[in-house]
C-alpha cells in the first residue's frame, strides 16, 4: 500500500499543476489537461479520504471528481463543445489584438503631450 503522505503529496503537487494549467488559459487541450490532473488529484484525495476514514473529505472529492470529469469531457471529449471553444479562442486571439493595438495607440496619444 501507497503511504498516506506520498499520496498528499503528490495530490498537492499534481494540484498545482493543474491549477497552472487552468488558469494560465494556454489554450483547449491544456486546459483539458488541467482538468485530467484535477480528476487524478480528486481519486488520490478520496483514497487518502477512505485510509483516514475522513469521509467529508472522500465525499467532497467524489463530487469534485465529477465535475472534473466534466471539464474533461468539455474541453476533450465532446465535439460541439471542442468546436465551440476552438471559436471562442479564435475570437479572443482578435480581441486580445485589438485590446493590444488601442493600448500601444493610447500610449502613444499619452507620450505625444
Amino acid at each position: 500500500m501507497i503511504p498516506l503522505d506520498v499520496i498528499e503529496w503528490s495530490a498537492a503537487i499534481c494540484a498545482m499543476g493543474a491549477a497552472f494549467l487552468i488558469a494560465g488559459d494556454f489554450g483547449r487541450h491544456r486546459t483539458g489537461m488541467g482538468f485530467v490532473l484535477f480528476s487524478i488529484v480528486s481519486l488520490l484525495w478520496i483514497a487518502a479520504g477512505f485510509i483516514q476514514s475522513n469521509m467529508a473529505l472522500a465525499f467532497q472529492n467524489g463530487i469534485m471528481l465529477a465535475i472534473n470529469l466534466y471539464g474533461v469531457w468539455r474541453y476533450l471529449i465532446s465535439p460541439k463543445e471542442k468546436r465551440v471553444i476552438d471559436r471562442m479562442n479564435e475570437a479572443a486571439e482578435e480581441a486580445e489584438s485589438e485590446v493590444e493595438r488601442e493600448l500601444a495607440e493610447e500610449k502613444a496619444g499619452m507620450s505625444g503631450r
